[in-house]
């Protein structure tokens, strides 16, 4: 009987180690094929989008000039008048508010046919530029030069013109329709 358990004893000492899994081989191979893919994407994306912006600056670099706009001396000057503005300005030490009176000048009659068109969104978006003011920004003679630059800018993109991209105060000459905004009136209470 003592010869059983020898052989028991025998066996297992003889046995080979028990194998490893294929599954760890197989989540390996997954897991690294997972990082590659992942890492490729990525690469395709950094390139791509580069080579985007590239396509961009070059773009910009030889993007059109808007058309110019022509001024006709020979006609006299076109104004179209806004409605008066009453509007609260934001509060600084107490409320005040502004009243203006408002007229554009346009560089000609069928602009300013167009204008009367949109009169809505200039009107609204004049009124979001003045309410926006403080009344110190707006009570000297720069500020309002500044308000009526702004106010320009607003009627010409309404209008569909765009300032130029290297844009300073003072713009010497004429990039969109409306030409010049001019106060008749310009009260601070």
């Amino acid at each position: 009987m003592a010869k059983a358990p020898a052989k028991a004893e025998a066996v297992e000492g003889d046995a080979p180690p028990p194998k490893k899994s294929k599954k760890m081989l197989i989540v390996v191979i997954v897991l690294l094929v997972l990082l590659l893919a992942v890492g490729g994407g990525a690469a395709f994306l950094l390139l791509s989008k580069n080579k985007h912006a590239d396509e961009g600056q070059a773009a910009e670099a030889h993007e059109p000039e808007p058309p110019k706009v022509v001024i006709d001396k020979s006609h006299p000057p076109v104004f179209v008048p806004l409605e008066a503005f009453t509007v609260n300005l934001q509060r600084e030490n107490a409320d005040h508010y502004l009243q203006a009176v408002i007229v554009l000048r346009v560089s000609d009659a069928k602009v300013g046919e167009d204008l009367k068109l949109y009169m809505p969104e200039i009107r609204h978006r004049v009124n979001l530029l003045l309410s926006s003011k403080l009344p110190s920004e707006i009570s000297n003679i720069e500020g309002r030069e500044a308000l009526a630059e702004e106010i320009m800018i607003e009627a010409n993109d309404v209008l569909g013109y765009e300032p130029p991209r290297r844009q300073s105060r003072g713009i010497p000459e004429p990039w969109g329709p409306v030409l010049s905004v001019l106060f008749n009136s310009f009260i601070i209470q």
